[in-house]
């Protein structure tokens, strides 16, 4: 007998799917939350199961089923645990430990892409080309990279996945994938998923509205309140807001939080492990503890949001040679205007003692220190006419 324990994402239930590919009814599949599996771990190493074999796929145990899982193996239990978690990587010192975040090729390794490949190598399962579409899919969308291939399936297979329950959802790829030759979904998925995107667009824009800027350990976070589309919801909001380091969405009602950022030089894992949680370098997540509270919840609880850059303007346009102004909740006015070459930043009439080579760096620094946006094109008339009649006053008449 097979057991896998594995976790409730897609990517690990893709894991389920390619084990019931493998050994059918033989094996026992266990979905879990990042802190339900040490439990079912330690209950599998009282009964010391030595005649099953043991998978772990997709998450990592803490330090006691680590050395429990250690000395079972010693004492001839059969244990694998299969990950692609950067905050899994020191498991790797265990011969019964396969971690692997990066294949060689650069590309981003799934728990299901190295499960189905494990599976292959040790002649446990057959590869097929409809398989092998799934598991690259489950890849594209568990590493994000679909967004830079524009890989929509791989999103809407993410979408399906949500819409019914994991055990429907096993079913209907087990079935799908042992008799067809390619993977595709049927006429009535395409129906609800295309009233799945026109419903998450809805909520993205909703959620956009409601983003909160705040300092959070030396970083520029933005916070959200939602319970549904992270993924997407973090990924939308660091583009529109890339001077943020990462976006933190709180799911209040689980007591969780996920971590995103578009940025290569944030790691959310490191973030994520502060409050014992992890993840990959630009999604993580952990369960919201006492101090996450705090810091993520009651100190921007009073704060106002941000306010999208106005996108109908004629004449506040960025990068203007006449110059672009900024406001934000303070009542604030950032000027960002060229200067012999530079950028230069004038807030309520002070101008900044540095200047910018680029109006790009002059931006992000307004939005960074002033939670700004790109003012209406009303304000910057307002703003001009104002500053032309200070000037009027303080030019003498001539003689």
């Amino acid at each position: 007998m097979y057991h896998l324990y594995t976790h409730n994402d897609l990517d690990g239930v893709g894991c389920g799917i390619v084990a019931r590919l493998a050994f059918g009814e033989k094996v026992e599949i266990r979905y879990n939350s990042v802190g339900g599996l040490n439990l079912q771990v330690k209950r599998f190493l009282e009964k010391s199961r030595k005649k099953n074999d043991l998978f772990i796929t997709d998450l990592s145990v803490d330090e006691a089923n680590e050395q429990g899982l250690n000395e079972f193996v010693k004492s001839g239990g059969k244990v694998k645990l299969i990950d692609h978690h950067k905050t899994s990587l020191h498991m790797g010192k265990y011969p019964w430990s396969l971690v692997q975040v990066v294949y060689e090729n650069g590309k981003l390794a799934s728990a299901t892409s190295l499960f189905y490949e494990y599976l292959i190598q040790n002649g446990l399962l057959k590869p097929e080309k409809a398989t092998d579409e799934f598991v690259e899919l489950v890849r594209q969308y568990d590493t994000w990279e679909w967004d830079q291939n524009d890989n929509i399936q791989a999103k809407r297979l993410n979408d399906l996945f949500y819409l019914v329950s994991i055990e429907e959802f096993e079913e209907k790829m087990v079935s799908r994938l042992r008799q067809s030759e390619h993977f595709a979904f049927d006429e009535f998925e395409e129906k609800i998923l295309d009233m799945e995107e026109d419903k998450i667009e809805r909520y993205l824009r909703r959620k956009k509205r409601e983003i909160i800027q705040s300092s959070i350990r030396d970083h520029i976070v933005g916070i959200v309140h939602a319970e549904s589309y992270h993924s997407e919801l973090g990924n939308d909001l660091g583009k529109e807001n890339p001077h943020l380091d990462y976006v933190a969405i709180m799911n209040m009602g689980g007591k969780k939080m996920s971590f995103r950022t578009i940025h290569d030089h944030i790691d959310v894992s490191e973030i994520a492990g502060f409050y014992g949680g992890g993840g990959h370098a630009k999604a993580a997540g952990c369960s919201l503890t006492e101090e996450a509270y705090q810091l993520y919840v009651a100190k921007p609880f009073p704060m106002e949001p941000i306010r999208a850059d106005a996108t109908k303007n004629a004449f506040n346009l960025k990068s203007s040679v006449y110059g672009s102004l900024y406001e934000n909740r303070n009542d604030q006015q950032a000027f960002i205007f060229p200067s012999a070459g530079k950028w230069e930043i004038d807030v309520d009439g002070v101008e900044l003692n540095r200047s910018f080579s680029t109006f790009e760096e002059a931006e992000h620094y307004v939005k960074r220190e002033y939670a700004a946006w790109l003012a209406r094109d009303e304000t910057y008339v307002a703003f001009l006419m104002e500053h032309m009649a200070a000037r009027k006053t303080k030019t003498p008449e001539p003689v």
